[in-house]
Formats: C-alpha cells, structure tokens, sequence
C-alpha cells in the first residue's frame, strides 16, 4: 500500500498546475450534477491542499443551492468529526496544515448524505488508498457493515494518473460508493 501511494502521490505532483486545475473543474462538474449530489441536503467535502482535487467549485456549488456542507477536523486519536462552513467562516491549518474551520455546528457521519471524499490511489472496484491515518475508514466502518448503500454516500474525487489495476483492500477498509475522475 505504502508503495502505490508514493507512487500516485508522485504522479499526482507531476501534473501541471494548468493540467490540474482543468481536471478538478471537470471532476467537480461532474460531482455537481451528479444525482447524488442534487438530491443531498447535507454533505462534507474537504478542503483541498497542495496538489489534491480541488473542491472549493463543490463547496460553493453547495452554497448557491442552499446545502449546508461540512468539513474533516483531525483529532490526535486518529478520529474525524465533521464541522460546517459557511462562506464567512474562519479557518485554521491545524498541526498537519490542512484547513479546519474555527467555529460551525458539528454534525455525526451518520447523518450525511454524501461524502466527497479525498483519495490518493483507487482502482475499478471503488477501492481507495487515502493519506495512510485511516481516518475516514474509522469514522465510516459503520457501512461496512450493510448490504446496500444508504447513506452517506462517499464519492472519492482523484486524477485518472492515481488510478491503479487493483487494490488488495484490507478487511477494514471502506469502500467508495462512487469515484468521479476526470475521465469518469
């Protein structure tokens, strides 16, 4: 796993920055008009860094339509909550440096309806590797314990360059409802 990360981090960071700016706006249109974004009222979505999908369209896509949308906040135990944010809310880099609102209602995982979420390598069967903490697969082990998708839905966003032939999932991990790239 260690290995195909670096290796998609890798390529991910050899793309423009023209080239990644036109992908994201292709992902993040298609995210937008996606069923399961139009009939979503509650959605978390993370605020991008670095050389990631950049989500902000969908942020304020959310916004125009009257959504209320949340984002991560890390703990040091390893566990996410999702905060909301409004256009004129204050944010933070937390020790990771990754933007976190200073104030905003807090919601439960179980509550959301989609989840966009931030993927570093995926394959043909929704599988995803992601930073490497775990996070979102602690916080949504509850759906893997279904047998159909209810909610929250969690859509990984990623570059066509992180797609890998297969992913040896671990017992774990969670599996993504749906992948938007920008060949997808």
């Amino acid at each position: 796993m260690n290995e195909l990360r670096k290796k998609a981090l890798h390529r991910r960071r050899e793309m423009t920055a023209e080239n990644r700016t036109l992908a994201s706006q292709k992902i993040c249109g298609d995210v937008i008009r996606s069923r399961d974004f139009l009939s979503a009222s509650l959605i978390a979505c993370y605020l991008p860094m670095r050389d990631e999908v950049d989500t902000r369209m969908i942020i304020e896509r959310g916004w125009r339509a009257n959504k209320r949308i949340f984002v991560p906040i890390t703990r040091n135990n390893g566990e996410i909550l999702f905060r909301e944010i409004r256009p004129d809310t204050s944010l933070q880099r937390n020790r990771m440096m990754i933007w976190e609102p200073l104030s905003g209602a807090f919601i439960s995982p179980r509550e959301l309806q989609l989840v966009v979420t931030p993927t570093v390598v995926f394959d043909k069967n929704n599988h995803r590797i992601g930073m490497g903490g775990g996070y979102y697969d602690r916080c949504f082990a509850f759906l893997n314990h279904r047998n159909h998708w209810i909610k929250p839905k969690l859509a990984g966003v990623a570059f066509k360059c992180q797609e890998v032939e297969e992913i040896t999932p671990n017992t774990w991990d969670v599996r993504l409802y749906r992948l938007f790239s920008e060949d997808k």
